[in-house]
């Protein structure tokens, strides 16, 4: 079985936490389609975006044959000018491909283009994919229940070790930067020995992809690292504004943070307030990185996600109001760390280093 290659086939280095058993750091690789396994040699991608644009670039350059569907028809002509077979519909890409890959918007979009009029599960009982790999962000339930259907399904013909089809739900971090430079980082809940054989996809994709467990943990896991994210970027916000409030300057006071037990990646790689680093969003007018409504909708998921387990969770509520409340002022294209500027501190100037 695949699964008992797990040491061999994974033996490049490991995450320094012993938290996280099935952790990998992937260097991004190259293949000549004559070194990969016939079940992988036909990709297809769905969604086109920031991220899945790049990520679908990054497949090509790898030696992948890619074949991709989006509705938007620019972004279509780019790719066949790329190399890369374009469809007109989701069903179209899941009959040309060996493994498909989807990178959406919202949960919405997702059960859309797997279950929809023609999407990829149209054509009754019997699938060409043997994997389908779901790298939206979206709910862990909503990923559970398409993989449940997915393995209803049968196989047109065994692909390798695979008799029956598998999903796996591997959102990643790392943001439209990582996307472009192949270094994203990929949580994936499902089947470990699927996990095992995409070996290769995430390899030519990312930096590094963690085994999260069963169906949907994946996208539990995201949701979980993004509602930390947004609450870690409000506490250093909150606190950097109180700072200057009593005479402290930014910059001296994200020292301090960065020496000491404040210390965390919202203080000392991605620092909210302006002029204190270069080459941050706050650096440039909260412009690019990673959008407010973007969080929102994550924070959203989250919150969500609570009240279905019975979670506590009053600071998923703040962060869920504040953002919302940023988005209904016309922050929503911003990235998530105007939060200091629009929320906290209304100021426009820069702060001295």
């Amino acid at each position: 079985m695949a699964i008992c290659r797990l040491r061999s086939l994974l033996s490049l280095s490991k995450c320094n936490s012993s938290s996280f058993p099935f952790s990998q750091s992937f260097i991004h690789r190259t293949f000549s389609s004559s070194n990969l396994p016939s079940h992988l040699q036909n990709v297809g991608f769905i969604g086109l975006g920031n991220m899945g644009s790049r990520m679908a670039n990054n497949l090509i350059k790898a030696g992948f044959k890619v074949t991709v569907n989006d509705l938007n028809s620019d972004v279509l002509d780019k790719f066949s000018h790329m190399g890369a077979a374009t469809k007109k519909t989701p069903f179209e890409v899941s009959e040309a491909s060996d493994v498909v890959i989807t990178m959406l918007p919202s949960s919405a979009h997702v059960n859309d283009v797997y279950t929809g009029p023609n999407g990829l599960l149209h054509g009754g009982k019997l699938l060409r994919p043997w994997l389908f790999i779901d790298s939206s962000t979206i709910d862990p339930q909503t990923s559970r229940n398409i993989s449940s259907t997915i393995s209803n399904y049968i196989l047109k013909e065994k692909k390798g070790d695979f008799e029956k089809p598998f999903m796996l739900d591997a959102p990643v971090s790392g943001g439209v930067i990582a996307a472009e430079a192949g270094t994203l980082t990929y949580m994936v809940g499902g089947s470990e020995e699927a996990f095992v054989a995409a070996e290769p996809l995430f390899l030519s994709m990312g930096k590094g992809a963690i085994y999260c467990g069963g169906p949907g943990n994946g996208s539990a896991a995201k949701i979980c690292n993004n509602l930390a994210l947004a609450v870690s970027m409000l506490g250093v916000s909150e606190a950097l504004a109180l700072g200057q409030s009593l005479g402290v300057a930014a910059g001296t006071l994200s020292k301090i943070f960065n020496c000491s037990s404040a210390r965390c990646w919202s203080s000392d790689t991605y620092n909210p307030v302006p002029g204190v680093m270069e080459g941050v969003p706050s650096s440039r007018d909260y412009n690019g990185g990673f959008a407010s409504k973007l969080m929102a909708k994550d924070l959203n998921l989250a919150a969500e996600s609570a009240k279905q387990v019975g979670c506590k969770h009053p600071l998923t509520s703040q962060a869920q109001k504040i953002y919302t409340e940023l988005c209904h002022e016309g922050h929503e294209g911003k990235d998530f760390s105007c939060v200091f500027r629009h929320y906290y501190t209304g100021m426009d100037e820069h702060v001295d280093k």
